[in-house]
């Protein structure tokens, strides 16, 4: 800016300048001819009178070098001239100032010669005889003038010059000052030019504008970085070229990146080919979603597209735990084919048996016998129906079943009692020892608890085998441990005998008729009233399963709040 003002007052400068001198030149110009034509004036009277009295005579000393004079007569002869020989001049007659001077007494002309590049002046007075004097004198053009006077004229317009440029450099540089110590953080609190005021005031309120809207934008990006940083779930947001624009903790340990990872292309981050594809079609301005393993979990990936006018400038990337969901899903399609299985063998049992029976193909002293093994199988059915839907009772929460204090070895001793006719069939020896100690639950599933695995010690048994309950309360909680001398776990099958429908020896549990189920409901009771479940076991000497209950729990969970 201070160049174009610097520019702008040297050229006015300089153009003031040459204005001014063709404007002096005109009117000195203009001011020597009217001098020219006043000395003029007086030299004609002057001859004219030293002619009158002299005559011819008066030229005959005079000194004409600078002047031209001639004397014409009255028909235009020209009868004297100091330049030229005046017989071989052409008649003047018709010369502008011969004839105005005929006319008026006095007359002035003036005519332009283009080969000498000067003006000749004229003044011609009439004499009383008829007689015109004339006399010339050659004046220099406008331009031999400005020739003439150039040596002046350019060292005045050299020092107009350097005038100029000093001027010109200090006044721009004068006026540019208070835009350069402009205080755009205060613009109000400037004491510059008033022309600068609406200016300064719109600055001020756009400046107010964008700092409510910074301050939006931080509160914005921080409440959205307080989110995604704590979210389980990671994402990451790109921009159209995939380079990272930002990536939560959970996306950077999902996606085993190095901090810091904003700016980077994503394919230097995971150069999963999967995830390439995926971004490729979220690229096209598609959803797309996949299942991939990271982390050593199951994970669904989400990618969107940012559309701005038509066309798209980022994706969002989203990483969601599907883990359990996948396990869940599993474990659903598990469970709908082991209890498919299940129903399917005593109905065949009990289909058989009865065609047989409806056909008269059995002999009547086989009928109990058919009818037995139709009314074990009809149990067996029930036992497995009654034990689906407790189970998806304690999928649900069991809120409907009500919460109280219980006494766990009262409740243990009751459970003992009922189980001693089935033990003592199995040649199996149950106690109980413990004291008194109660918990905050719901005493029908403690008591299915109880049962489930003390009848499991029995089942799993060898003749002359024992199982011992134990009830003890300790600092923080309360035991309850079946100990029995069965046939053991081996250790491989140790976390999964709590699956549903999962046996370890799938030919014995048949024979004795259990559903599979029995420590599936255990470790939901368990987990519904907040308790947890250790076991230890070796096969072929026994197997100790504690549950430990926390003091005074009152665990209220919400319905599907217990894991499959």
């Amino acid at each position: 800016m201070t160049k174009r003002i610097f520019r702008a007052i040297w050229l006015v400068t300089v153009s003031v300048f040459l204005a001014a001198v063709v404007l002096f030149m005109g009117v000195l110009y203009d001011y020597f001819t009217g001098v020219q034509y006043t000395q003029l004036k007086m030299q004609a009277a002057l001859a004219a009178q030293g002619v009158s009295h002299e005559g011819i005579r008066y030229f005959e000393d005079l000194d004409s070098q600078n002047d031209r004079i001639t004397w014409i007569g009255t028909d235009g002869t020209v009868l004297y001239d100091s330049k030229s020989d005046s017989a071989d001049m052409e008649n003047h007659l018709q010369r502008e100032e011969v004839r105005e001077a005929l006319a008026n007494g006095v007359g002035e002309s003036a005519r332009y010669s283009k080969t000498l590049l000067e003006r000749s002046l004229y003044c011609a007075q009439r004499l009383d005889d008829g007689t015109v004097i004339r006399i010339s004198v050659a004046q220099n053009s406008l331009l031999t003038l400005l020739l003439g006077m150039m040596q002046p004229i350019c060292v005045i317009a050299a020092l107009a010059l350097v005038l100029s440029l000093i001027l010109a450099s200090r006044l721009s540089r004068k006026i540019v000052q208070p835009l350069n110590e402009l205080n755009l953080d205060a613009p109000l609190s400037n004491d510059g030019y008033d022309e600068l005021s609406p200016l300064l005031r719109r600055i001020h309120a756009q400046q107010n504008q964008i700092k409510r809207q910074s301050e939006a934008l931080m509160q914005k990006q921080k409440e959205f970085e307080t989110v995604t940083m704590g979210m389980r779930e990671g994402i990451v947001l790109l921009d159209s070229n995939r380079m990272i624009l930002s990536m939560n903790p959970a996306a950077q340990w999902l996606l085993r990146a190095e901090e810091p990872c904003v700016g980077t292309p994503m394919l230097s981050v995971n150069r999963s080919l999967e995830l390439q594809e995926l971004l490729a079609e979220a690229d096209s301005g598609q959803h797309a979603e996949k299942i991939m393993e990271l982390a050593g979990g199951m994970y669904q990936l989400d990618a969107s597209p940012i559309l701005t006018d038509g066309a798209v400038s980022g994706m969002v990337l989203l990483l969601l735990d599907v883990t359990e969901k996948e396990k869940a899903e599993q474990q659903r399609r598990e469970f709908t084919a082991n209890v498919s299985h299940e129903l399917k063998t005593p109905l065949h049992t009990i289909s058989g048996c009865a065609e047989l029976m409806k056909d008269g193909l059995v002999k009547q002293a086989d009928i109990g016998k058919f009818s037995s093994q139709i009314y074990t199988q009809a149990q067996r059915m029930i036992r497995l129906v009654e034990d689906i839907l407790k189970l998806s009772r304690l999928d649900e929460g069991a809120g409907d079943m009500k919460r109280e204090a219980v006494d766990l070895y009262a409740l243990a001793k009751e459970t003992v009692e009922s189980l001693l006719p089935v033990a003592e069939a199995s040649q199996v020896q149950v106690t109980l020892d413990g004291e008194s100690a109660e918990v905050y639950g719901i005493s029908q599933l403690l008591q299915g608890m109880i049962y489930n695995l003390c009848d499991n010690g029995i089942k799993y048994n060898r003749p002359q085998g024992s199982v011992m309950v134990s009830v003890k309360k300790e600092a923080d909680a309360v035991c309850l441990t079946v100990a029995d001398t069965g046939i053991g776990i081996p250790t491989e099958h140790q976390e999964r005998i709590f699956e549903r429908f999962y046996r370890v020896d799938k030919s014995h549990s048949k024979e004795i008729g259990g559903t599979g189920l029995g420590l599936s409901i255990v470790k939901h009771t368990a987990r519904l009233h907040g308790a947890s479940i250790a076991v230890q076991s070796e096969p072929g000497k026994g197997t100790v399963i504690t549950v430990r209950f926390p003091v005074n729990h009152e665990t209220k969970l919400e319905i599907g709040s217990i894991p499959d």
